[in-house]
C-alpha cells in the first residue's frame, strides 16, 4: 500500500496556478523528496496534503483513505507536518509539556504524562526541558519539540517542509540523523520538501523535480548521486547545488 498517493493535483491562488497536475506515489516506509527552486510549487503540494491549501483539484489519499479538503481530524492520526521554522511553529507562551500534550487532549486520549516522556526521549530531549518555553531552547531543541509534537498521535506519514534549513549547519546533521533513525525505528514514511540536494541524498530514496508547478522528472536518489538525472533542468539544479556546496 502507498503511504501517500497524489493524482493530478492542481492548486491555484486566484488566477495563478502554482501546482499543475502533479502526480506522485510515496510507498509505505519510503522517504520521497520534492525538490526545486523557490516558487516551483513544492511547498504548496505539501500544504494541500496537510489541509493548509484547501482549494485544490485532483485526488489525494493517505494509506488508502481519500483526503478531504481542509482540516481533517481523521488525517491527524495518519499524517503530520513538521514546519521549516521551529520557532514560528511553536506557541511562544506554551511550555514543551503543553505543546506535546495538546494533540492528545484535542483527540481525547489519555496517558499524557507517559506519552510526553516517551516522545521526548525518542527525539533526544532531556526531561529537564519539559517545562521550558520555546525562547529558552536552542534552534535544534525547538525542532526536536516540533518533531515530537508531530509524533504524538503516532502517525505513519510525516510531511517535512525544509526541516533543517532554518538551523545552524552544526545542528542540521543532528536533526537529519534523528529523522533517519525515527523513520527506521517507527516505520515512518516521509514526504520531504527541500532545495538542498545533499539532504535528499542523505535522507531519501526517490525524488521528484518540480519546475513552474509541474514535475519534470522522477528518479531514484542513486541516479542523483551518480549524476544520471535525465532532465536538463534537473542536471542544472545539481550543478547549482554543487557550486553552492563548494563555495
Amino acid at each position: 500500500m502507498n503511504a501517500l498517493q497524489i493524482r493530478n493535483l492542481s492548486v491555484s491562488y486566484g488566477d495563478t496556478r502554482v501546482v499543475d497536475t502533479v502526480s506522485i506515489n510515496v510507498v509505505r516506509g519510503e522517504s520521497f523528496a520534492l525538490v526545486g527552486e523557490s516558487g516551483s510549487g513544492k511547498s504548496t503540494v505539501l500544504k494541500a496534503v496537510a489541509g493548509l491549501a484547501p482549494q485544490w483539484t485532483g485526488e489525494i489519499s493517505v494509506f488508502g483513505q481519500p483526503r478531504s479538503k481542509g482540516i481533517d481530524r481523521a488525517f491527524a492520526s495518519r499524517g503530520q507536518m513538521v514546519f521549516q521554522d521551529p520557532y514560528g511553529s511553536l506557541h511562544p507562551r506554551q511550555t514543551v509539556d503543553a505543546t506535546l500534550s495538546e494533540p492528545l487532549a484535542i483527540h481525547g486520549l489519555g496517558g499524557q504524562d507517559a506519552r510526553v516522556q516517551e516522545i521526548m526521549a525518542a527525539v533526544g530531549l532531556d526531561r529537564r526541558f519539559r517545562f521550558r518555553l520555546p525562547h529558552q531552547l536552542s534552534g535544534g531543541q525547538r525542532q526536536r519539540v516540533a518533531i515530537a509534537r508531530a509524533l504524538m498521535l503516532e502517525p505513519k506519514l510525516l510531511l517535512l517542509d525544509e526541516p533543517t534549513s532554518a538551523l545552524d549547519v552544526s545542528v542540521q546533521a543532528e536533526i537529519l540523523n534523528l529523522l533517519k533513525r525515527l523513520r527506521r525505528e517507527k516505520g515512518l514514511s516521509y514526504l520531504l520538501v527541500t532545495h538542498d540536494l545533499p539532504v535528499v541524498s542523505f535522507l531519501c530514496d526517490r525524488l521528484a523535480v518540480m519546475r513552474e508547478g509541474k514535475i519534470v522528472e522522477t528518479n531514484t536518489v542513486d541516479a542523483l548521486k551518480r549524476g544520471r538525472m535525465t532532465n536538463d533542468y534537473s542536471r542544472e539544479l545539481i550543478e547549482k547545488s554543487a557550486l553552492t556546496t563548494s563555495a
